[in-house]
């Protein structure tokens, strides 16, 4: 007897069945979360949540988000030469809508999870199906979409992504995911200190000391409030730096976050005389810390080696709390390698609904794509 397989497409999270939640394990799929992404989303996205059904009983959940390019002010300050310019026109002219499978706030799989009651490619089947009807969707209240974009998948994870209705697609590789696994021999941050070669626990040794007078505290829901317009100037500080953005957070984005998430979401603030001169987050996801958004003051970033620290921070309070790894995500590959991130080679697929731009995709995305040149670091003795 075959098994009826079925999806169902929800606007809102208050819309999702009762089970969402028993599907998967990772916070960025569960119900607490995709509220976030209404209440505190970017200005120019809109989320879909997709539940796929075996026999009428849910057996899978995905994200997809529509991001709209044209409302972006700037895609980042940093570059400003005349390739990026190019990439900015185009973008603004012939690819500002784009359809994400997956979360484009994130690193990582977060697009979907499934059951034991349906096969990958059936899950995966089913997506396609449902993405084709979200275009529709889109196209009919607002524009056209001009790119689907299905990311991030690891080389284990992007094999399984074999099925027809992949063909058109171009598979695309990324800036890596930075990922610290924590050794079951740390059993505090000392072991961690402990294991660097000479060269690196010199350079631990440098940013305390720049650091010195810094006060670094965890901030309550009432102070992130408090702060929260120089929050906003910290983060932007940081984010209009980028090499490239597709969106920037509402000024209540963290507020929220704080609100729904409770005391999965951490908030660290750095204070230098009283005043707030950088933050960073975390977000508790099972065995994993997620590195979230931060913010700094440029000039204290440069003299306190703020940015160097928070990373130790990060690491520090993961080994203490017995987490396994830290995701710490794309953007300054260099410097997490130094503490001892691994780099992760990231894939995805994307499309052009243009057929003729989409012949040239592959020239098109290595010559858009910004190019990161980087040396991998060996911190650890062994």
């Amino acid at each position: 007897m075959n098994t009826s397989l079925s999806y169902q497409i929800y606007d809102s999270a208050s819309q999702l069945p009762s089970e969402w939640d028993s599907i998967s394990d990772t916070v960025f799929l569960q119900r607490a979360y995709l509220e976030l992404l209404e209440k505190s989303a970017p200005e120019n996205m809109k989320s879909f949540f997709i539940g796929l059904f075996a026999d009428e009983k849910l057996s899978g959940v995905a994200l997809s988000q529509f991001i709209n390019l044209k409302t972006v002010e700037s895609f980042g300050d940093r570059d400003q030469c005349f390739k990026t310019k190019i990439r900015n026109l185009v973008f603004k002219n012939f690819s500002s809508n784009v359809l994400f499978i997956g979360n484009n706030m994130l690193t990582g799989q977060n697009a979907f999870a499934f059951s034991d009651a349906i096969s990958e490619s059936e899950g995966l089947h089913l997506l396609h199906n449902a993405a084709a009807e979200i275009k529709k969707t889109v196209h009919t209240k607002c524009s056209k979409v001009h790119l689907m974009v299905w990311k991030d998948f690891t080389s284990e994870q992007i094999s399984k992504c074999n099925t027809a209705e992949f063909d058109a697609f171009y598979k695309f590789s990324t800036q890596p995911n930075m990922v610290f696994d924590i050794r079951k021999s740390w059993f505090s941050f000392d072991n961690y200190i402990e294991d660097l070669q000479k060269k690196y626990r010199d350079q631990y040794k440098r940013a305390r000391k720049k650091a010195d007078g810094i006060a670094k505290r965890k901030l309550s829901l009432e102070e992130i409030k408090h702060y929260n317009l120089v929050i906003n100037q910290l983060y932007l500080t940081v984010s209009q730096n980028a090499a490239f953005n597709t969106f920037y957070l509402p000024e209540n984005h963290f507020v929220e976050f704080k609100k729904l998430l409770g005391d999965k979401f951490l908030f660290y603030g750095y204070f230098d005389e009283g005043k707030l001169i950088g933050f960073n987050t975390l977000i508790k996801n099972g065995c994993d810390i997620d590195t979230y958004f931060l913010g700094y003051d440029e000039t204290c970033q440069r003299e306190k080696m703020l940015y160097l620290n928070m990373l130790y921070d990060m690491i520090a309070y993961s080994v203490n709390k017995g987490y396994s790894r830290i995701i710490f995500a794309r953007t300054a590959l260099e410097i997490k390698s130094s503490v001892g991130a691994k780099p992760v080679e990231m894939f995805g697929f994307i499309k052009h609904s243009n057929p003729v731009l989409n012949f040239f995709m592959a020239r098109f995305f290595k010559y858009f794509e910004p190019q990161t040149i980087w040396n991998e670091r060996s911190p650890f003795k062994n």
